[in-house]
């Protein structure tokens, strides 16, 4: 009876051991500073927003990040601030043990630049983007095109970024007074008429015949405008 006293008493002070040693390293925690920030930008990336903003938006209430108290930093709300970011698709921060403030930042990828009276980029999921002050994109700009309109075009913005012929070549998308839009090559020099928003495969398909088979016969520079908007074929009008 007396030993199973003992083994009890024992085993009921090393839990409260066990948690008072948890209570004081938690308030250490709490009282711990920040003493270094570490801003990563994952993904190969132009930088569109720099370290210095994003290190403006990692508190509340635009406090310097080191030598704050860990207790005042609430991650989630930082890592709201950080994605409502008009730069910013994504953002996760957290907090070592070591005292160090971490982010890791998704930037919103161009796609296209709008040419309007307030210039903007169309992003990668067809959502305007302010223009960056830290690093101009090159993607194709888009003329005559209204904000309401790039819902319509972004389908074809978002098939010349991911061809590889397509992004190579294309550096401009023109939509004319009949409607249809128009490609600017980097290259060459004729009007190629893309037409109308559908059936984008088949026209990317009959474009790429075309091209090789003129290339071949070294009769591209010939060509005044090449038109895609007809089924099945490539209408070429002779300079």
């Amino acid at each position: 009876m007396k030993n199973r006293i003992l083994t009890y008493l024992k085993w009921s002070g090393l839990l409260i051991l066990i948690v008072v040693l948890f209570a004081f390293a938690g308030k250490r925690n709490e009282q711990r500073k920040i003493n270094e920030v570490h801003v990563e930008f994952i993904e190969e990336q132009d930088q569109y927003i720099n370290e210095r903003a994003v290190n403006k938006l990692l508190i509340q209430n635009q406090e310097r990040v080191t030598n704050v108290g860990k207790e005042i930093l609430v991650l989630n709300t930082v890592e709201q601030k950080l994605d409502a970011h008009k730069m910013i698709e994504h953002s996760d921060v957290y907090l070592t043990v070591n005292g160090e403030l971490k982010a890791q930042i998704k930037q919103r990828t161009p796609i296209a630049r709008v040419d309007a009276v307030t210039p903007f980029y169309v992003d990668a999921t067809g959502n305007m983007m302010p223009l960056s002050g830290s690093h101009s994109a090159h993607v194709p700009i888009v003329h005559n095109v209204s904000e309401r309109e790039v819902t319509q075009v972004f389908p074809l913005l978002k098939k010349i970024r991911k061809d590889e012929f397509l992004k190579k070549y294309v550096v401009g998308v023109y939509l004319n007074r009949e409607g249809n839009y128009e490609l600017e090559l980097r290259v060459y020099s004729f009007t190629l008429v893309f037409g109308k928003i559908e059936n984008l495969e088949k026209k990317i398909k009959n474009f790429k015949a075309f091209y090789q088979k003129a290339r071949k016969d070294k009769s591209l520079d010939t060509y005044k405008k090449v038109s895609l908007q007809f089924s099945n074929q490539v209408v070429c009008t002779i300079k």
